[in-house]
């Protein structure tokens, strides 16, 4: 039966039928249209036959093919081209095993016009938009196929050309052959071979452009596919020149800069680690001079440098496609990687572990730079703002720098410290963009739980002695932007009264700071009393502020900003005066006299308040503080047992008599009397002092507690008297041993 339907024509199936028709006598006229129009609504009309019309459409290819008549060859495949975009997108699947089958048959062939042929046709397939990705298919062939017309050698240098890469020196040109760039990551691994061949990694361009050929041609869906492909080719790449990786993670800058947001997928957290991970493989090779474990390929620093600075901007990049909360969500990601001194392994340096939380600190401050966020107690939760306020404390001034520009930044929401280009007295702060509305709530709940520790760590950061000029601009602009963003009447007393501090810090010769370091502090007082004075408060206050400015340019210019900071060290050098800092009683900004101005204002609640001196409590703030070192340790536990020693010497008892015991009976109505009026004042005290008055007084009593207590405790574990007759003390007391652990139960 299938025999006479093969004789006879007119009992062929219909859709057979209508393929041929649309082939002419002569090659050479082409398609016929009207025939095409015919194939196609059939197709349209009957989407279950069209497994069958590619089917028979590749047959006929086949066979066209193999009898060397390439018209019709083109003919076949313009038609398969036609019902690929006439066709849905539910039903092309039916068409493209076919169509696939179809090309790897021409580009099997040897005829090179014939590879042309399938590169543009499988372009205009790449090209369909498709609702729905086929896993299924295959495209290793294409891979495979494709890499090797980048190295074509054809005789021919037109044919070479239209192939797909120009192989020439320099520079290297794509044709329209390249369109295999338009097939999302089926293109990566022919490009990844081709720039790894001939080392076209090294510089901006040509990797580059290629991969924003891509990024822009693929569906955004898939855009992260060629992003985690790149990020596997940087790993793989591990062991390469500095240069080479350095050019892979431009190419990843610039493809998270051109995608929509969301481009990096589902897994964020592992592409930042990814760019971590190659940040500490660069300080490791920088520190041994060899980017391989071998020691046989040496590196240089500059090379290093080049490719973390290429890193942290990536870092940078990649945040910025990220919605606020998983922003968030990677910032405190990097804090978490930044090692704590001493425990890092540093490869026997001990510049590593600084090297490294320089970085990711330059990292952080990448993705800080352009975070918004209308709540700044998500934005500074506790788990992030403790352990980045406890840098504050460290030795290093690049490491304080960076910390002070995080928080700057996270604070100001409105980006104010950017309209502030430099620290003067005669800023106009109309310039800055302030609240309209009341603190929320949110914003007053961040006051009440970490407004304290910031002023604290202000304070003791202006008490540096390696502190620049840059440290205090950036103290003073912390300073502003939090006065902005927190615009409310405590948020300014509490300013005040730390400004006011730090006046007296520098006027005070008890701390080691320097002549420059106290002028500084002056300068930032002055800036920000100037810039305070136009938010709000009363005009008496600017016009305190206004005559002390004035008696200091007349009087010491040295402690304005404009002078200390200028471009012109000569200049500022000659205003500096020698020997001690003295300043004038004009030249201060009067404590009793900014209260005096605030009387009147709403500020009037607040002139209590002012009054009682700012006095951080100081402590042991955490592990990563090295203000108390281990011999400092020793050496106060060594005077701590000579004082101890010498009061057990001299026992002060008291020899209790019938007198005594009269006078405390008949003075008892008095004793009850003067505990009740003690007893009101510590409730008075608790209720309207300030928080830092209290927490001062408390931690002075548990001090004075612990002396005691270690009094007590000493004479408790005094050791016997020896038979020499000569009392020997222990190094260290009995309950402040450690016993191994065997030996607790």
């Amino acid at each position: 039966c299938a025999g006479v339907c093969g004789c006879c024509w007119a009992l062929r199936p219909r859709y057979k039928r209508l393929v041929d028709n649309i082939f002419p006598e002569d090659p050479e006229d082409g398609l016929v249209k009207a025939n095409m129009e015919k194939l196609t609504f059939f197709a349209l009309s009957a989407p279950e036959k069209l497994d069958r019309i590619a089917a028979y459409l590749s047959e006929r290819l086949t066979r066209e093919l193999n009898r060397h008549r390439y018209g019709y060859v083109c003919i076949a495949l313009e038609a398969m081209e036609q019902l690929l975009l006439a066709c849905h997108c539910q039903s092309i699947n039916l068409l493209v095993e076919s169509f696939l089958s179809t090309l790897r048959l021409l580009l099997e062939a040897d005829r090179p016009h014939l590879h042309i042929l399938a590169t543009n046709s499988f372009v205009k397939f790449a090209n369909i938009e498709e609702d729905t990705p086929s896993y299924h298919r295959s495209y290793d062939f294409f891979v495979s196929r494709f890499s090797e017309m980048c190295h074509s050698d054809h005789e021919d240098p037109d044919m070479k050309i239209k192939s797909v890469i120009l192989l020439s020196t320099s520079p290297l040109q794509l044709s329209n052959g390249t369109v295999l760039l338009h097939s999302s990551f089926l293109c990566c691994c022919c490009v990844f071979r081709h720039l790894d061949r001939h080392s076209l990694w090294e510089g901006r361009g040509f990797a580059v452009r290629c991969f924003q050929i891509i990024m822009f041609s693929i569906q955004s869906q898939h855009s992260h596919l060629v992003i985690q492909q790149l990020l596997g080719h940087l790993d793989a790449n591990s062991r390469s020149p500095a240069s080479v990786r350095a050019g892979i993670v431009e190419v990843l800058s610039e493809a998270a800069a051109i995608e929509v947001t969301g481009s990096v997928g589902p897994t964020v957290l592992e592409v930042f680690n990814t760019l971590l991970r190659q940040l500490r493989q660069s300080v490791d090779y920088q520190l041994t001079g060899y980017y391989d474990n071998a020691g046989k390929h040496k590196t240089t620093s500059v090379h290093e440098k080049t490719l973390q600075d290429a890193v942290i901007r990536t870092i940078g990049s990649f945040a910025n496609t990220l919605p606020v909360y998983q922003r968030s969500e990677v910032m405190l990601f990097i804090m978490g990687r930044i090692p704590v001194p001493g425990i890092y392994p540093a490869l026997g340096s001990p510049n590593a572990g600084r090297m490294i939380q320089v970085m990711l600190l330059k990292s952080l401050l990448q993705v800080s730079e352009r975070y918004e966020s209308s709540n700044l107690l998500t934005a500074l939760p506790s788990s992030f703002l403790e352990p980045l306020l406890s840098f504050t404390l460290m030795e290093d001034p690049e490491i304080r720098l960076l910390v002070l520009s995080i928080l700057t930044s996270l604070i100001d929401r409105h980006q104010n410290a950017a309209r502030i280009p430099t620290v003067s007295v005669t800023f106009d702060a109309s310039v800055l963009k302030q609240k309209e509305d009341r603190c929320s709530r949110q914003d007053n709940l961040f006051i009440r739980k970490h407004a304290q520790r910031l002023y604290r760590h202000i304070y003791l950061a202006c008490k540096e002695e390696n502190n620049g000029s840059n440290h205090y601009k950036a103290l003073f602009s912390l300073m502003a932007v939090l006065s902005v963003e927190l615009l409310n009447e405590e948020v300014l007393v509490d300013l005040i009264r730390l400004t006011l501090a730090l006046q007296e810090l520098g006027t005070s010769n008890q701390e080691s700071l320097s002549f420059y370091n106290r002028c500084s502090l002056h300068a930032v007082c002055a800036a920000f009393f100037h810039l305070l004075s136009q938010l709000g408060p009363p005009p008496p206050l600017h016009q305190h502020v206004a005559q002390v400015i004035e008696s200091r340019w007349k009087e010491a210019p040295h402690l304005l900003p404009e002078n200390l900071w200028c471009d012109q060290p000569r200049y500022r050098n000659k205003l500096l005066p020698k020997g001690d800092l003295k300043v004038d009683k004009a030249s201060l900004f009067v404590q009793s006299k900014i209260c005096e101005a605030l009387t009147g204002s709403s500020y009037s609640a607040q002139c209590e308040r002012i009054n009682t001196p700012y006095t951080p409590q100081l402590m042991d703030e955490d592990r990563l503080s090295r203000k108390i070192s281990i011999a400092d340790t020793i050496s106060l536990q060594i005077a701590i047992d000579h004082e101890s020693s010498s009061e057990a010497q001299k026992p002060q008892t008291e020899q209790i008599t019938f007198e005594t015991l009269k006078n405390t009976i008949d003075d008892r109505g008095l004793v009850e009397e003067e505990d009740r009026r003690r007893r009101m004042q510590v409730v008075e005290r608790f209720q309207t002092a300030p928080f830092e008055e209290i927490a001062a007084l408390c931690g002075s009593r548990t001090s004075l507690l612990q002396s005691k207590l270690d009094q007590v405790f000493d004479l408790i574990v005094r050791p016997p008297p020896s038979p020499s007759g000569q009392t020997s003390r222990r190094s260290t007391p009995i309950y402040e041993m450690k016993f191994p652990d065997l030996c607790v139960y």
